[in-house]
Protein backbone atom coordinates (compact mmCIF):
# COMPACT_ATOMS: atom_id res chain seq x y z
CA UNK A 1 0.00 0.00 0.00
CA UNK A 2 1.36 3.42 -0.93
CA UNK A 3 1.55 6.39 1.39
CA UNK A 4 -1.26 8.93 1.11
CA UNK A 5 -0.62 12.11 -0.83
CA UNK A 6 -0.84 15.19 1.38
CA UNK A 7 -2.37 18.37 -0.05
CA UNK A 8 -3.11 21.78 1.39
CA UNK A 9 -6.24 23.10 -0.29
CA UNK A 10 -7.72 26.47 0.65
CA UNK A 11 -5.56 26.47 3.78
CA UNK A 12 -6.68 23.05 5.02
CA UNK A 13 -4.48 19.94 5.03
CA UNK A 14 -5.94 16.86 3.34
CA UNK A 15 -4.73 13.35 2.64
CA UNK A 16 -5.80 11.35 -0.39
CA UNK A 17 -5.29 7.72 -1.29
CA UNK A 18 -5.72 8.58 -4.97
CA UNK A 19 -3.25 7.10 -7.43
CA UNK A 20 -0.39 9.55 -8.12
CA UNK A 21 -1.48 10.02 -11.74
CA UNK A 22 -5.05 10.99 -10.78
CA UNK A 23 -5.86 14.50 -12.02
CA UNK A 24 -6.00 17.06 -9.22
CA UNK A 25 -9.46 18.06 -10.47
CA UNK A 26 -10.86 14.63 -9.60
CA UNK A 27 -9.52 14.83 -6.04
CA UNK A 28 -10.86 18.38 -5.59
CA UNK A 29 -14.34 17.55 -6.86
CA UNK A 30 -14.84 13.92 -5.89
CA UNK A 31 -13.01 13.69 -2.58
CA UNK A 32 -13.01 17.25 -1.24
CA UNK A 33 -16.43 18.18 -2.65
CA UNK A 34 -15.10 21.45 -4.10
CA UNK A 35 -17.29 22.08 -7.11
CA UNK A 36 -15.89 25.44 -8.22
CA UNK A 37 -13.37 23.94 -10.65
CA UNK A 38 -15.29 22.35 -13.51
CA UNK A 39 -14.54 19.49 -15.87
CA UNK A 40 -14.68 21.03 -19.32
CA UNK A 41 -12.46 19.55 -21.99
CA UNK A 42 -10.18 17.32 -19.91
CA UNK A 43 -7.25 18.51 -22.02
CA UNK A 44 -6.31 21.77 -20.26
CA UNK A 45 -7.60 23.86 -23.16
CA UNK A 46 -10.83 25.43 -21.91
CA UNK A 47 -9.77 26.77 -18.49
CA UNK A 48 -12.89 25.70 -16.58
CA UNK A 49 -10.76 23.68 -14.13
CA UNK A 50 -8.26 26.46 -13.33
CA UNK A 51 -6.97 26.65 -9.75
CA UNK A 52 -3.93 28.25 -8.14
CA UNK A 53 -0.90 26.13 -7.38
CA UNK A 54 1.13 28.45 -5.23
CA UNK A 55 0.69 31.75 -7.08
CA UNK A 56 0.36 30.21 -10.53
CA UNK A 57 -2.92 29.55 -12.35
CA UNK A 58 -2.90 25.91 -13.52
CA UNK A 59 -5.27 23.50 -15.22
CA UNK A 60 -6.24 20.93 -12.62
CA UNK A 61 -7.67 18.47 -15.17
CA UNK A 62 -4.21 17.66 -16.53
CA UNK A 63 -2.13 18.11 -13.37
CA UNK A 64 -1.44 14.80 -11.60
CA UNK A 65 -2.18 15.05 -7.89
CA UNK A 66 1.38 13.84 -7.20
CA UNK A 67 2.78 16.95 -8.94
CA UNK A 68 1.27 19.25 -6.33
CA UNK A 69 3.96 18.28 -3.80
CA UNK A 70 4.09 20.84 -0.97
CA UNK A 71 2.64 23.78 -2.90
CA UNK A 72 -0.70 25.13 -1.65
CA UNK A 73 -3.77 24.77 -3.86
CA UNK A 74 -6.48 27.40 -3.92
CA UNK A 75 -9.84 27.01 -5.61
CA UNK A 76 -12.46 29.70 -6.14
CA UNK A 77 -14.03 28.54 -2.86
CA UNK A 78 -10.86 29.68 -1.08
CA UNK A 79 -10.68 33.06 -2.80
CA UNK A 80 -13.43 34.82 -0.87
CA UNK A 81 -16.64 34.19 1.04
CA UNK A 82 -20.27 35.18 0.59
CA UNK A 83 -19.82 37.73 3.39
CA UNK A 84 -16.43 38.94 2.17
CA UNK A 85 -16.01 38.26 -1.54
CA UNK A 86 -12.67 38.74 -3.25
CA UNK A 87 -12.61 41.99 -5.28
CA UNK A 88 -12.78 39.94 -8.48
CA UNK A 89 -15.82 38.02 -7.28
CA UNK A 90 -17.48 41.31 -6.37
CA UNK A 91 -16.58 42.84 -9.74
CA UNK A 92 -17.91 39.82 -11.64
CA UNK A 93 -21.21 40.23 -9.79
CA UNK A 94 -21.34 43.99 -10.33
CA UNK A 95 -20.64 43.61 -14.06
CA UNK A 96 -23.05 40.65 -14.34
CA UNK A 97 -20.17 38.88 -16.05
CA UNK A 98 -21.70 35.42 -16.09
CA UNK A 99 -24.60 33.85 -17.83
CA UNK A 100 -24.45 30.10 -17.35
CA UNK A 101 -21.51 30.39 -14.93
CA UNK A 102 -19.66 27.29 -16.10
CA UNK A 103 -16.48 29.18 -17.04
CA UNK A 104 -16.54 31.70 -14.20
CA UNK A 105 -14.44 29.81 -11.67
CA UNK A 106 -11.64 29.42 -14.21
CA UNK A 107 -11.96 33.01 -15.40
CA UNK A 108 -11.84 34.36 -11.84
CA UNK A 109 -8.86 32.21 -10.86
CA UNK A 110 -6.93 33.13 -14.02
CA UNK A 111 -7.70 36.82 -13.49
CA UNK A 112 -6.74 36.63 -9.81
CA UNK A 113 -3.32 35.24 -10.74
CA UNK A 114 -2.91 38.00 -13.33
CA UNK A 115 -3.82 40.75 -10.85
CA UNK A 116 -1.51 39.32 -8.20
CA UNK A 117 1.40 39.41 -10.66
CA UNK A 118 0.36 42.56 -12.57
CA UNK A 119 -1.78 44.81 -10.36
CA UNK A 120 -2.57 47.34 -13.09
CA UNK A 121 -2.78 45.29 -16.29
CA UNK A 122 -3.44 46.79 -19.68
CA UNK A 123 -6.39 45.64 -21.76
CA UNK A 124 -3.95 43.61 -23.85
CA UNK A 125 -2.51 41.87 -20.78
CA UNK A 126 -6.01 40.99 -19.55
CA UNK A 127 -7.01 39.63 -22.96
CA UNK A 128 -3.79 37.62 -23.22
CA UNK A 129 -4.19 36.14 -19.73
CA UNK A 130 -7.79 35.11 -20.39
CA UNK A 131 -7.21 33.89 -23.95
CA UNK A 132 -7.05 30.27 -22.81
CA UNK A 133 -10.36 30.44 -20.94
CA UNK A 134 -13.40 29.69 -23.06
CA UNK A 135 -16.84 31.18 -22.51
CA UNK A 136 -19.55 29.76 -24.74
CA UNK A 137 -22.15 32.32 -23.58
CA UNK A 138 -20.38 35.32 -25.07
CA UNK A 139 -19.82 37.20 -21.80
CA UNK A 140 -16.27 38.16 -22.75
CA UNK A 141 -16.80 41.93 -22.74
CA UNK A 142 -18.42 41.86 -19.29
CA UNK A 143 -15.65 39.59 -18.04
CA UNK A 144 -13.02 42.05 -19.30
CA UNK A 145 -14.85 44.93 -17.61
CA UNK A 146 -14.98 42.96 -14.35
CA UNK A 147 -11.23 42.32 -14.38
CA UNK A 148 -10.54 46.00 -15.11
CA UNK A 149 -12.91 46.98 -12.30
CA UNK A 150 -11.12 44.68 -9.84
CA UNK A 151 -7.60 45.92 -10.61
CA UNK A 152 -6.34 47.53 -7.36
CA UNK A 153 -5.44 50.99 -8.78
CA UNK A 154 -8.96 51.30 -10.18
CA UNK A 155 -10.50 50.24 -6.87
CA UNK A 156 -8.51 53.02 -5.22
CA UNK A 157 -9.99 55.77 -7.40
CA UNK A 158 -7.38 55.92 -10.14
CA UNK A 159 -8.62 56.68 -13.61
CA UNK A 160 -8.64 53.89 -16.14
CA UNK A 161 -5.51 53.82 -18.23
CA UNK A 162 -5.89 53.15 -21.92
CA UNK A 163 -3.63 50.44 -23.37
Amino acid sequence: MRDPIVLTVNGTRHETAAAPETPLLYVLRNELQLNGPKFGCGLGQCGACTVHLGTEAVRSCTLPVSAVKDRPVRTVEGLGTADSPHPLQRAFLEEQAGQCGYCLSGMVMTAAALLAATPDPTEEQIRTALAGNLCRCGSHLRILRAVRRAAPPRRNGHKERRP
